[in-house]
């Protein structure tokens, strides 16, 4: 699932490359994924234009230029790509990259103007996409919780999102109404760079140990973001350049490989909550 690297990433591209042109068809292939209906979604973006992109967390919404707002979710497995001639920029969960646009997952297709397009695929189908007014989506961005890497992302309010909590630390790290944006890579990764077992429960945490987690979040989401996340590799920018955190990744999809900091520990990958979670049984606590 894109997380909070991934979407950013496609934030910026997108940011580039679709502001101010005009749109001159919404093509909803498949219906049931446009929530807001596919009549309304064709009436509001045709002949419309895209004034700002923004994300909250792993959700992307765009500001049109009606005041309306686009909001799109990927969710596990969802694309968005844009096109022009033969350059592509794409952003999302990587192993569709090299299908045909469009293709027999793609299930949104805007048009501009000056001939090119933005193809919304998925493979699983559980992302989508939803007009909405100002004040639907003011609701809407109430129900996550702080942003990493914003000014409100101290360690103060980091440690107050502890107080109580009967969870484990992984668990806690997932829950977007707590902290938005990070998923099951990003989760493992900072556990891992803070030298914690994911699996912990949240009361055996000392305050040296949240104080480290917090740290370690931000650097990692900070390096994901400036190598533009961990599913990009199928990926070209505008410059013809590759990305890709996966070079970069300590224990996620590492499941039998040796620890790269303690040489002695072989990662392991159990479930936790109905998701794959991986760590170092030496040297995370």
């Amino acid at each position: 699932m894109p997380e909070l690297p991934e979407v950013e990433t496609i934030k910026n591209d997108l940011s580039q490359k679709i502001l101010d042109k005009t749109i001159t068809a919404a093509e909803a292939r498949t219906p049931r994924l446009v929530k807001s209906g596919a009549k309304k979604f064709k009436e509001v973006l045709t002949g419309n234009q895209f004034k700002k992109i923004n994300r909250r967390g792993k959700l992307i919404y765009m500001e049109l230029k009606s005041g309306d707002f686009l909001l799109i979710h990927l969710k596990m497995t969802g694309q968005l790509i844009y096109q022009q001639g033969e350059k592509i920029i794409g952003g999302g969960h990587g192993e569709l990259a090299e299908e045909k646009l469009p293709g027999r997952h793609t299930h949104v297709i805007l048009s501009f103007r000056d001939g090119s397009h933005l193809y919304f695929n998925d493979l699983r189908q559980f992302g989508y996409m939803r007009i909405v007014s100002q004040i639907e989506l003011e609701k809407e961005l109430k129900k996550f919780g702080i942003e990493p890497l914003t000014a409100g992302f101290t360690l103060q309010n980091f440690v107050k999102i502890f107080a109580d909590k009967k969870t484990t630390v992984k668990a806690l790290l997932l829950n977007q109404k707590l902290i938005a944006g990070i998923g099951n890579i990003y989760a493992d990764e900072s556990c891992f760079w803070a030298k914690i077992k994911p699996t912990r429960k949240i009361a055996s945490l000392t305050e040296s140990e949240i104080k480290c987690l917090y740290s370690s979040i931000k650097k990692v989401l900070k390096l994901a973001i400036k190598k533009r996340g961990t599913t990009f590799n199928n990926y070209r920018d505008a410059d013809g350049q590759k990305g890709g955190f996966v070079k970069f990744l300590k224990v996620y999809a590492r499941k039998g490989e040796r620890c790269k900091r303690c040489r002695r520990g072989i990662i392991i990958k159990i479930k936790q909550g109905g998701r794959g979670t991986h760590f170092c049984p030496i040297c995370q606590r």
